[in-house]
Parts: C-alpha cells; structure tokens; sequence
C-alpha cells in the first residue's frame, strides 16, 4: 500500500462544540431521528429515497445506493457516484479508479457533499474522474437497520469504533472491492482515520488499499490543551453514563443538552465561543457555514463510542475498549487490561511541533 499522506490534525472532540449549538433542534433533521429507513433502489437515477436523492441528484449527478450488512448484522447504506457530471473521464463503464470516503464521529457521508459541486471533495472527485463511493457508519440516519436489532433498543448502541473496525471497515471495502474489482483510494476524516489505522496497524484490509489520504488524522487524544475538550473527555469516562443512563448519544436529546450545560458551566471553561474553546482559533468556520452543518448534522453515534474516544484523552494510549474492571476485561480479552493497538506510535510533544 502506498504511503500514508497526514494532513493537519483536529481533535476529533472538536465536534462536541458543534453538538452544543444544536441544542436548539432544527426540524429538517428531527423528522429523521428515529425513522428507519429501506427499499433503496440500485438505479443511477438516484430513483427511491436515500441520500442519492437528498443530496446528489439534485445537482445533476447520476447517483446509486447500495447496501452492505455487517457481519454482525447491521445494515450500512452506501452511495456510489459513478463518473463525473461533465467530462471527468468517461462513463461509469470506463474503468475508474474507486475511492471510497469515510466519515467521522457525529456525522455522516453527507459530510463529503455540504458545499457546492465545486466545494464538495464527493462532487470534485467524480469530475475528475474517480469513481466515488460515500459511507455511512452504523447509527447514522441513513444506516439505522439492523437484521435483528432496533435502534430504539441500547443493545443496536453497544458498539465502540472497535467494531467499526472489526466489522463496519472490512464490509465497506469489500463491497468496494467486489463492485469494482479493484483495489480502492481510502479517504478518511477524523474517526474515519482512526478506524483505518487501527485496522492497517493489525495487517487488515491492505491488500485491498491502494492508498489511505487521512483528512485532520487522529489517534492519540492526550495532546488536548483546551480546558472545553479536557473536561468534555474526562466527564464522558467518569460521568456519562451515571448521567445519561442512554445508550444512544443523540445530540438532539434533551438529556445530551443538559449535559453539555453542565459542561460548559465548569470553572476554567468558557463556551461562549464554543470552537474556539475547543480547537483554538479556526480559520475556516464561521456563522454561516455553522448554520449550513447544522441543517444536516450532527448525527447520533453510540454513548459507548464516546466514552471509548475519551479514555484515550485519560490514559494517553490508543487500545480497545476498557470495560472498567479487571474481571470485565478479562472477560471480554482474556487478560485485565485492554489490548493496544501496537503498530501506531504516539509522537511527543516535541516531535508534534517538528512535524508542524
């Protein structure tokens, strides 16, 4: 596999800012909160509901959804934009190199189509001449099935992106791969760069990746400095689930905004200049382009995933779940504490301001 390109990184927490402006629900995203979705239609009119139609078609791109369940039986929706709007290379006939997007945390594959054509990484890749395929994890709006499980029950939400890794991962670039018979161009952002670290650092699924491009690339969170994300982290290990007692992390629940009050009431920290706090100053985020991800995001993900996220904010080391006690780890791993994921190294301070 080629090597991997890093772009400049964000904390993946970054997100929970955003999380705390939507308290106030916006109604062209309640209506999608617990609907399940089915009947794609495979056809490149983007015929049928689904994302296609949302948010492809409608800017003259020919768009088909697929779907691919999980080994463990959840049921992903996946689009597939096959050649360019104009020129871009030929049609979906001629033999495209497949590039396949993955998204991060809160979010969905709607992520990759919020701006125009011209500002859309989905959009700008078909036009020149790849063919696009677009993810969407478990628990997002458009992949809320399961074969056996409701998403209104907390066993769909007992998950971690430890499965995302073990099962979400290997079915998308499967499905990918199978398709289009050739190895694909992975793209992931955030947690999407998580996932396919983990995975690559254990030997899977690089005999299927020709290269992976990791858009603000994370893996260890201890070099958080901001007080906002410090607290966000430490309270979802310590504190979440004695507050919540909800296995799904709905940001448009009430109980997730009262939670997120009570953050930002803690003593050093101060919301009122929520992606400041949380990220520093931002170049690229303003009231106007807040507004416009409001409107489709952020997307539910599992309590549990959360909580995993932050544990690597407590123990500055990037390992599978902990279940919080030795008998519970022992249990699940065959030994007390959770196994790391060895092969990616977290750099130093000093190393990180070199790299910068």
């Amino acid at each position: 596999m080629a090597a991997l390109r890093k772009l400049p990184s964000l904390s993946i927490l970054s997100l929970v800012a955003l999380v705390i402006l939507a308290v106030e629900p916006y109604e062209s995203l309640s209506s999608s909160r617990k609907s399940v979705h089915s009947g794609f239609k495979t056809d490149y009119n983007g015929v049928g509901s689904g994302m296609c139609t949302s948010v492809v078609t409608v800017h003259g791109y020919k768009c088909q959804e697929f779907e691919v369940t999980t080994d463990d039986g959840y049921i992903l929706s996946v689009q597939r934009i096959p050649e360019g709007r104009v020129g871009g290379g030929g049609g979906p006939n001629t033999n495209r190199q497949p590039v396949l997007l993955q998204h991060g945390v809160l979010v969905d594959g709607v992520t990759w189509l919020q701006n125009s054509p011209a500002q859309s990484p989905a959009m700008i890749l078909a036009d020149n001449g790849f063919d696009v395929w677009i993810s969407n994890i478990r628990g997002t709006r458009y992949s809320r099935r399961h074969v056996t499980l409701d998403p209104d029950t907390a066993d769909y939400w007992n998950w971690t992106w430890d499965d995302l890794v073990v099962h979400d991962l290997p079915a998308l670039v499967d499905l990918v791969f199978k398709q289009t018979g050739r190895k694909i161009h992975y793209i992931g952002h955030s947690m999407g760069t998580l996932i396919a670290l983990a995975s690559f650092s254990e030997g899977k699924q690089i005999d299927k990746v020709k290269s992976a491009a990791l858009l603000s690339p994370v893996a260890y969170l201890s070099h958080m400095t901001t007080a906002l994300g410090d607290v966000a982290a430490r309270a979802f290990v310590s504190e979440i689930t004695t507050i919540f007692g909800l296995a799904e992390f709905n940001p448009r629940g009430e109980p997730v905004s009262d939670f997120l009050k009570v953050l930002c009431a803690q003593a050093g920290v101060d919301c009122y200049d929520l992606i400041t706090a949380l990220t520093g100053k931002n170049c690229c985020l303003n009231a106007s382009t807040v507004d416009h991800f409001l409107k489709n995001e952020p997307q539910s993900t599992s309590t549990k995933n959360l909580v995993h996220l932050s544990q690597t904010v407590r123990d500055g080391v990037l390992s599978k779940y902990d279940y919080g006690s030795n008998d519970f780890n022992q249990a699940h791993y065959g030994e007390t504490k959770p196994p790391r994921y060895l092969h990616i190294r977290n750099l130093s301070t000093t190393e990180l301001e070199e790299y910068q």
